[in-house]
């Protein structure tokens, strides 16, 4: 692979890996800031602000559509590898490649289908948070499902050229 397109993938995924946790770090401090300010209020000063708990279950939301994305960034996602033992290097190359293929098909499918339920969201005027339009609550999912569908297409991408050219792509950094 010629070396400025193989730096230019490098630079792209350092930025990818630095944006998703400095997101995560964003949203895990302010749910935690939140939560803790709501139970102050209610405990000290026998008050608190009505909407709140729903930001903070936005904020979950949130928080676990961009981890997803980030474990699969480092093929950290769930996965059932109860015969992985059994098989070859080789076989467990094949097999994964198989199985990130039908994930990445599995997260298309739901990026189509939450983004069709956004625009249901955007034509019936939902709301959250008293009056802010749901869609900009949600639009992280079908957002999220194209990412990791894009990082399962980057995962087989990765493998097959590990398997054709017997060494890694990029460095994994640590």
């Amino acid at each position: 692979m010629p070396s400025g397109l193989k730096s230019k993938l490098e630079l792209l995924d350092k930025v990818g890996r630095v944006a998703e946790n400095v997101a995560l770090v964003v949203l895990f401090s302010s749910m935690m800031l939140l939560a803790v300010g709501q139970i102050v209020l209610r405990e000290v000063f026998d008050t608190g602000i009505i909407w709140i708990e729903e930001l903070i279950k936005l904020i979950v939301l949130w928080l676990a559509m961009v981890g997803s994305i980030a474990a699969t960034r480092d093929d950290r996602h769930i996965r059932i590898d109860a015969l992985a033992h059994l098989l070859s290097d080789r076989a467990k190359s094949v097999v994964r490649i198989i199985v990130d293929l039908f994930a990445a098909g599995v997260c298309g499918v739901l990026a189509w289908h939450t983004y069709n339920y956004l625009k249901l969201e955007i034509e019936w005027g939902m709301s959250v948070l008293i009056d802010t339009p749901a869609w900009i609550a949600h639009i992280i999912v079908p957002i999220a499902f194209v990412l990791v569908c894009y990082r399962f297409l980057v995962l087989v991408l990765f493998r097959l050229f590990e398997m054709v050219r017997g060494e890694p792509l990029l460095e994994k950094p640590e």
